[in-house]
């Protein structure tokens, strides 16, 4: 059994790994940067070790740093969370060489699938439909448009390597292909060291759909259910729930077989994440790619099945067997409890572009209340670093049915208070107050449609949280002391929410 973990990450996934393992007896080791020394995750461990400077070169990417530390704590296995080091092969081969227990899949499986084009292939091997395109690594801009030419426009340029939206690009008539073509290079290049492209054929308003997957190393997987993913904003993923409101047990029983069939193949062990596109239309689904990894919106399934998937990726990593309740294993939807909706929380500033917002931050106040959680990485008096991502948390909510989760996340939303920086909270409120969205009715493209001119509620004056900063000094984490008498509020859509300071505090 592993007994001490390090958590080669920062942020809410450090600290909810962190919280795993003190359930299960096993003791922690933080890693931080010169930027990260009094970061909320370095306090949540037994021990910490400064891996290296701010940037992330110099510290969480830092292999070497990494496994440093591990060597120095003694710890006998290392969780990369989800970013960084998560989906590098090279890291996992690295463990496992100076002796450390990696906390995912294996290199081999994480190179069958951690290229787009490799995944693709061999999903076409295994029998699992993906959408027509053209995969060759290192083909030329002459070469894509050629074969976008065959499969027909509109395509879509994808980035072979990495995801989050970087290096994709819509092309709806030949004339934009080669325009298209260098800025998705460019783009794949910056972000992934890597400017292979691969093109599809794009499918018009279609939904995104994965499923979670644990698979031990005895060749038992398991289907955890659905996440519907398709409110995205710029291909970034804004909200997620489970299950989909639009799946049917024919759907499940076809998604959970491909599923099988793929992570079979790959060799997978550990926790990952099935990714599909969904034409309601036609009501097919098509294989896009695999995230070997913990997933950002893994509570959600938590929530509908009761499970702890950190824990039980320890527990894979340890050699157990996968020994869930049965209904479970074989994918008995009967087995899901409810519904669960997840929201991110994220330092950025919608009044200008949903630019990142950094600086201290001077009250972190979570909401709570019966089926409600909040996975979060400050508290009151962190610093939001500009040399990191700017996830703050998360907010999930489990209700009996989708209705009842959306009212407990639009109550929970408005009981969330972060003060110092600029957050996307009402742009979330707003979201889930959309009819179509409450109706079950979208797509990867329904925001950009029903909120791409959205803006903040310019009724109320948008520089009166900076007011509040002004009058406040952080003497700790977690206290705040006032220099004067303020009594003011700021805005979000239902109206005011005051915050009254005295000299006392």
């Amino acid at each position: 059994m592993i007994k001490k973990v390090l958590v080669a990450n920062r942020g809410e996934i450090a600290v909810r790994v962190f919280a795993a393992c003190r359930e299960m007896g096993v003791r922690t080791v933080a890693v931080y940067s010169e930027a990260d020394a009094g970061a909320m995750h370095v306090a949540q461990a037994d021990e910490s070790v400064c891996i290296g400077g701010s940037e992330p070169g110099q510290s969480y990417l830092n292999i070497a740093a990494v496994l440093d530390a591990a060597r120095q704590t003694g710890a006998d296995a290392i969780h990369p969370g989800y970013g960084f080091l998560s989906e590098r092969p090279e890291f996992a081969e690295a463990c496992e060489k100076a002796g450390v227990k990696f906390i995912g899949p294996p290199a081999t499986a994480m190179r069958k699938l951690g290229e787009k084009i490799d995944a693709k292939k061999l999903a076409v091997e295994c029998g699992v439909s993906i959408t027509p395109g053209f995969f060759e690594p290192g083909a030329s801009v002459e070469r894509l448009k050629e074969e976008a030419g065959r499969i027909g426009y509109p395509v879509m340029l994808k980035a072979s390597a990495g995801g989050g939206g970087r290096g994709m690009r819509i092309v709806r008539e030949e004339s934009q292909i080669e325009h298209e073509c260098k800025l998705a290079m460019d783009e794949a290049r910056k972000a992934f060291g890597s400017d292979a492209l691969m093109v599809e054929k794009l499918v018009e308003q279609p939904r995104h759909i994965e499923v979670q997957i644990l698979a031990d190393g005895h060749g038992n997987v398991a289907c955890l259910f659905e996440r519907e993913c398709s409110l995205q904003r710029r291909h970034q993923k804004v909200l997620e729930e489970a299950p989909s409101p639009v799946m049917t047990d024919d759907l499940w029983s076809r998604m959970q077989a491909a599923c099988r069939k793929l992570i079979l193949a790959a060799g997978y062990i550990g926790a990952g994440t099935v990714e599909f596109m969904f034409d309601e239309a036609s009501g097919e689904f098509y294989f896009l790619e695999v995230n070997a990894r913990l997933q950002v919106e893994h509570p959600v399934t938590e929530l509908i099945t009761g499970l702890d998937l950190v824990q039980w990726q320890i527990r894979i990593a340890s050699g157990e067997f996968l020994e869930l309740p049965e209904g479970l294993m074989t994918g008995d939807r009967s087995m899901i409890r409810g519904h669960a909706v997840e929201v991110r929380l994220i330092a950025e500033d919608p009044g200008n572009g949903f630019l990142p917002s950094i600086g201290q931050l001077l009250r972190v106040v979570g909401p709570t209340g019966n089926g409600v959680r909040f996975d979060v990485g400050y508290r009151s008096g962190d610093e939001v670093s500009r040399f990191y991502d700017s996830l703050l948390g998360k907010l999930i909510v489990h209700g009996a049915d989708r209705n009842s989760a959306i009212r407990k996340m639009d109550t929970a939303l408005r009981e969330t208070h972060i003060l110092g920086v600029k957050t996307n909270q009402t742009y979330l409120l707003d979201v889930i107050a959309q009819p179509d969205f409450g109706a079950g009715q979208f797509d990867t493209g329904f925001l950009g449609r029903v909120m791409g001119d959205w803006s903040p509620d310019s009724s109320l004056p948008d520089y009166l949280p900076d007011l509040v900063g002004m009058a406040q000094t952080v003497a700790s984490p977690g206290t705040l002391v006032a220099t004067g008498s303020v009594s003011t509020a700021w805005g979000m859509s239902d109206g005011f929410r005051n915050v009254r300071l005295t000299n006392s505090g």
